[in-house]
């Protein structure tokens, strides 16, 4: 059972069924026939509903892959600082669903139009053959497990694109970097782990466990040459994170991996765990961080500095996971 005041967690069960169903199952274990028929709820109410509504006939979400088409216009889509990245168009869309724990029989018949109607940004390739940024690639590669696509293609690209120090980096490919990337390597193994959930094929968990290494080496939070916080987005945890990296996003993927694999916490974690602790008010929440601009189908979180439930529910499972292995 979570460690939760009733007050906080009777707030976060009234809530949209896409995070009931997950405080249901991850905080209060409730039996699964309970959050099952919560989860089942998303198709035909609020977050999930509102953006299955606006996919068209073809399969797509503002008639592109990752950015809508040019001349898209839609005056239900809500916008927020319209100068920054979009997050309407079809790869956008399916993620949030999926994240949201959509069951993918609501979109039968989806990888087939988008097999034949959808190509990527980057030189016209097929939606299901991936792209070159490993971040699209990750979403995609999962999305199309998700979906029964064949996404053999992309599956097979991660170790081949693997770098010398183990992650990923979205530059790379263009010659920009040789390094990885914390939000890189981050998306990569977090994707290739729901590909692995989806499909039970272990073949890249090899691959996996080296861009875990990556961030572990790293404390999730440091610079390996110079034992310095990487960034100040390490700390700013915002939900959605959509692709950026935080301490917080990187400790609910490790404590999926140990769902999965069994394993105990590693022990260097726990300065992670210490921010993510320090970042709980009193009451038992966290407050929203500097959340992406952008227009969207639907907002499914707090403003910037209110509490957030997305960010209350992970931190709570997060330490919840962590505090039950260190008893």
């Amino acid at each position: 059972m979570t460690s939760l005041t009733k007050d906080t967690l009777d707030w976060l069960l009234d809530s949209d069924p896409a995070l009931r169903w997950q405080v249901q199952r991850d905080l209060i274990a409730a039996s699964e026939d309970e959050w099952q028929a919560t989860r089942a709820r998303i198709a035909t109410e609020g977050y999930g509903a509102a953006i299955l509504a606006h996919q068209a006939e073809d399969g797509q979400w503002a008639r592109g892959s990752y950015f809508p088409a040019r001349d898209f216009t839609d005056a239900a889509v809500i916008e927020r600082r319209p100068d920054e990245q979009p997050w309407i168009a079809t790869t956008w869309a399916l993620k949030d669903l999926r994240d949201l724990g959509l069951d993918a029989s609501a979109l039968t018949g989806t990888a087939e139009k988008l097999d034949r109607n959808c190509l990527w940004d980057y030189d016209d390739l097929p939606y299901w053959g991936g792209e070159i940024d490993v971040c699209i690639n990750g979403f995609t590669l999962a999305t199309g497990a998700w979906l029964g696509a064949d996404v053999s293609a992309i599956a097979a690209w991660f170790p081949a694109h693997r770098l010398a120090d183990g992650g990923w980096n979205c530059e790379a490919e263009e010659g920009r970097s040789e390094r990885s990337s914390f939000h890189s390597t981050l998306n990569a193994v977090v994707e290739m782990l729901a590909y692995e959930r989806l499909t039970g094929d272990e073949s890249l968990r090899d691959a996996r466990h080296g861009g875990e290494e990556y961030l572990l080496e790293r404390r999730l939070m440091r610079r390996l040459s110079t034992g310095e916080i990487v960034a100040p987005w390490v700390t700013d945890f915002i939900a959605p994170s959509r692709w950026q990296y935080s301490a917080l996003a990187a400790l609910d993927h490790f404590r999926n991996v140990s769902e999965l694999e069994g394993t105990a916490p590693d022990p260097r974690l726990a300065e992670a765990v210490d921010a993510v602790r320090a970042a709980r008010r009193d009451d038992g929440t966290w407050l929203q961080g500097d959340v992406h601009g952008g227009a969207v189908w639907v907002e499914i979180d707090a403003p910037k500095g209110e509490p957030s439930k997305w960010l209350t529910l992970i931190g709570t499972r997060v330490l919840d996971w962590w505090d039950a292995a260190r008893v």
